[in-house]
């Protein structure tokens, strides 16, 4: 049998950047080094001077939570993968055979950016790399929400009541430590409604409500480049009309805001006139009567524009296969901010290699 050496591996390695390494793209359209400062600024980590193995590189581990987001693994097999692809170490600089973060590692460098909360100035950080290559938030922005799924969770009546009436896991299980340390208290319940398909005479039959568990992302998109510009995490049980707020922007040079019935309300109309907004928000069906032609017409022109919402949650969800493992609303919003910037970088390569073919 031939013996592979390093001339081979340096062959293969080739041959896999003929046939386009997604990665070296990825490293290619993202300047990784200028999130160095907000990383460091965050981890603080000591000066070496009590001894201890050295921490690696922070640079290098956010690439690992961003080969984690993209690809929807737990850290265990992060662990595995990442000595197992040779594009991933390439990615990432590690040399054949190097030692290479482990699970607990890369768990530990997620929660000290969890406490910290640091994503949030990591996801400003690029989102100024956007800015900076002429990417600016323009043409009005989106808004929408959508219901991002955790593992559900079977407790009793009384247990339920004692979440929903605000108390902490080691409360409602003061006598199970190792049961509370897997309840997650934050995550609710709602109804996801679908649309249901019409009878075989062709007559329309109401939305199926689905009962689903888990956390919800909102967010505001701008309409030109559909880049996120601004996430919100919350409970699944959150009103998405309450939350146009907190995603709206000030920096689009636009006024339109587009988004569907769910945030039409005179609070949100008032106050997005007070911004300077114009509300492009989808008009509900009148009560016990017809929609009018004329609001039908004007709803479907806005669903041109505020249906390009919905492709960032089909790749977050579909493509990256966005669900929620871990426990609380803090890490939920860390898992939730990653899928958010991971997206960003995906986009930012899609339009930059729209510009080299165009």
């Amino acid at each position: 049998m031939r013996q592979s050496g390093l001339f081979g591996l340096s062959d293969h390695m080739k041959r896999l950047s003929a046939e386009g390494d997604p990665l070296e793209a990825l490293s290619r359209v993202v300047d990784f080094e200028a999130f160095r400062p907000t990383l460091v600024a965050a981890l603080v980590y000591s000066d070496g001077t009590k001894g201890g193995r050295p921490p690696y590189d922070p640079v290098v581990m956010l690439k690992v939570l961003v080969l984690a987001a993209q690809n929807n693994v737990s850290d265990a097999r992060m662990e595995w993968l990442i000595r197992d692809r040779l594009s991933w170490l390439r990615f990432l600089g590690f040399d054949l055979g190097a030692a290479t973060p482990d699970a607990n590692t890369i768990r530990m460098f997620r929660e000290r950016l969890t406490h910290a909360g640091a994503l949030d100035r990591v996801f400003t950080d690029f989102d100024r790399q956007l800015k900076a290559r002429g990417y600016l938030p323009m043409g009005g922005q989106i808004v929408d929400a959508t219901l991002v799924a955790a593992p559900k969770q079977r407790n009793t009546e009384a247990e339920k009541a004692a979440v929903k009436d605000g108390k902490t896991a080691a409360e409602i299980w003061p006598d199970d430590p190792a049961k509370a340390r897997q309840k997650d208290t934050d995550a609710r319940w709602t109804l996801k409604f679908a649309k249901a398909r019409p009878t075989a005479d062709g007559k329309p039959q109401a939305d199926i409500a689905i009962p689903s568990f888990g956390y919800k992302s909102s967010i505001s998109i701008c309409s030109t480049f559909g880049f996120i510009r601004k996430g919100k995490t919350t409970d699944g049980a959150r009103y998405d009309g309450r939350m146009l707020r907190d995603v709206v922007t000030g920096d689009n040079t636009a006024s339109d805001v587009w988004a569907d019935t769910a945030y039409r309300s005179q609070s949100n109309e008032r106050w997005l006139k007070a911004q300077g907004r114009v509300s492009r928000i989808h008009r509900r069906k009148p009560k016990g009567r017809p929609m009018p032609e004329n609001v039908r017409r004007g709803n479907a022109t806005k669903s041109k524009v505020r249906a390009r919402v919905e492709h960032v949650f089909a790749h977050q969800k579909a493509k990256m296969g966005l669900f929620i493992r871990t426990i609380g609303i803090a890490r939920a919003e860390t898992k939730i901010t990653l899928a958010n910037l991971v997206f960003n970088m995906h986009r930012l390569i899609f339009h930059e290699r729209q510009t080299m073919t165009g």
